[in-house]
């Protein structure tokens, strides 16, 4: 299906008649015919959208124009995309529900390939967005800063401030959250200038100080950001901060976790504050790294729309504890070094969602999960990677690239599931709630890693029993209303293993 012709014909007629007395013929005005007009609409995206979302999408049964007896007709399902020239519009008004938040796409299929892969067009800042008091005034504060990026190279670090780019405020309107001046962060503009600021007399404040990055394309960030392990009386307590969940990261998480199990690590800090997600089963094997192998386990459970769910059996919706790193992306199928522990510390805040919470959910009927930071996104739902593929049921594997419509280079990634654990909970769609609340402090993020950092302080007293010289007294919290990842809700994701029966499971067909 390649293009919908709607025909507007113009008809045309010559009148002729006869005068009854002197049967002369007359001849009328004479109205030209012009040629059928015809208007091409080029409807393989909506047709892709369509069909992709009226098998896949969790919501199907819920959204009117995706119902199996929309259109009696091939002409008449066809007449309808022709009407909706703008693929765009067609699927944000028509075809998505208004309970997804989490559902997104691109005209280049490419990008969402290497947005699970952690490779970004970035100059590896990694910042949070709050606001000034109670003003429309917006400042930022890093966060952290990608390792091998333009921004390691300059003199900006975590704990740093700004509120300015090229010379101006930055600002978003606290009435009207639509009308702010951010794509001077997250625009097309690959360079520009940060004007710095500090903390003076309890406020933030303007300096002279600015810092120029640039943007490059193919950054690839290493997911394994910081990993330490110190003791603490008869306490030996690893920690390991993990930002993203990639699929050919898991050789390397092992390697760490045999770190811990060398030096004897009998808890475990685990950092998730500033991951969004990723892919399922690197969950997986980062909670068995965690718990334990017992492949018997049930981490996690997939439930899908009616149509998909009657047609798979427990093999591809309960995912389990696995026991290796498995082959995924170049992993080895080594053996995991697992850490069997009984109780698991885990960081996390507003920038924690899907993939994170799934590890925090899935552990929970298994061990004592402690929270500690602040209230996680709420993301109960999973999704896939689609290209326009019908021999593939439009899944998209990296194999089968050449089957993809050249003419159709969308990638589409729905919400296609929700999940539950072993327990059958799955209701945090308003986030987890801190076992220990503690929100960053602008006036003191302190050092990644460091044993001094507040919500790793914070951790090790609860681990030790022992109170610290450190303070948790918050001066200024951090209150995020943004950050340079959750402007994109590419980053909020939970992947699904593409274990899918695609061979059982065909797109519609049209009468």
């Amino acid at each position: 299906m390649k293009k919908f012709f709607l025909s507007l014909l113009c008809l045309g007629f010559v009148v002729t008649s006869c005068n009854n007395d002197d049967d002369t013929i007359i001849e009328e005005e004479e109205i030209e015919t012009p040629e059928e007009e015809i208007a091409e609409v080029d409807i393989e995206v909506q047709n892709f959208f369509w069909q992709t979302l009226n098998l896949w999408y969790f919501w199907q049964g819920d959204v009117p124009d995706l119902a199996d007896d929309r259109f009696d007709t091939q002409t008449a399902y066809e007449e309808y995309l022709a009407e909706n020239e703008d693929p765009e519009a067609f699927l944000e008004n028509k075809l998505l529900s208004p309970e997804d938040r989490f559902t997104f796409y691109s005209d280049d299929y490419t990008d969402l390939v290497n947005n699970s892969a952690g490779v970004s067009k970035s100059n590896g800042l990694q910042f949070g967005l709050g606001r000034i008091s109670d003003s429309d005034e917006v400042f930022g504060f890093v966060e952290y800063v990608v390792k091998n990026s333009d921004a390691s190279t300059k003199d900006i670090k975590r704990g740093d401030l700004f509120v300015g780019v090229d010379g101006q405020t930055l600002y978003s309107n606290r009435e009207n959250p639509e009308d702010n001046n951010l794509d001077l962060l997250f625009g097309d503009n690959d360079t520009y200038t940060l004007n710095m600021a500090e903390i003076v007399d309890g406020g933030i404040m303007t300096s002279a100080k600015k810092v120029t990055l640039t943007k490059t394309e193919g950054l690839e960030e290493d997911p394994i950001h910081v990993t330490n392990v110190i003791t603490s009386g008869d306490k030996k307590i690893g920690y390991l901060m993990y930002n993203q969940f990639v699929s050919g990261t898991e050789d390397e998480l092992n390697a760490v976790f045999a770190d811990f199990v060398s030096q004897g690590v009998n808890d475990l800090v685990l950092d998730l504050r500033y991951n969004l997600g990723g892919r399922g089963s690197t969950a997986a094997v980062l909670a068995s790294l965690i718990k334990g192998t017992n492949t018997s386990d049930l981490l996690f459970k997939t439930i899908y729309n009616a149509k998909i769910q009657a047609q798979l059996d427990s093999d591809f919706t309960d995912n389990f504890f696995v026991s290796t790193t498995g082959t995924n992306d170049d992993n080895s199928n080594a053996p995991l070094n697992t850490l069997n522990l009984n109780s698991v510390y885990i960081i996390a805040t507003e920038g924690s969602a899907s993939a994170s919470e799934l590890v925090m959910v899935g552990l929970a009927p298994y061990m004592k999960v402690v929270h500690i930071g602040g209230t996680t996104v709420g993301k109960n739902q999973g999704s896939l990677l689609f290209v326009d593929d019908p021999e593939n049921g439009n899944v998209y594997s990296p194999e089968n690239v050449d089957n993809i419509n050249p003419n159709v280079q969308w990638g589409l990634q729905p919400i296609i599931s929700r999940v539950e654990n072993s327990a059958g909970f799955s209701d945090y769609v308003d986030g987890l709630v801190p076992d220990i609340e503690l929100p960053e402090d602008v006036t003191n993020l302190g050092v990644l890693g460091n044993p001094d950092e507040p919500l790793f302080a914070r951790a090790i007293q609860e681990i030790t029993g022992v109170s610290g010289k450190t303070s948790f007294e918050v001066q200024l919290p951090a209150n995020v209303v943004s950050s340079s990842k959750l402007h994109d809700p590419r980053n909020a994701v939970l992947l699904l293993n593409n274990s899918v029966p695609t061979n059982k499971i065909p797109l519609a067909e049209k009468k």
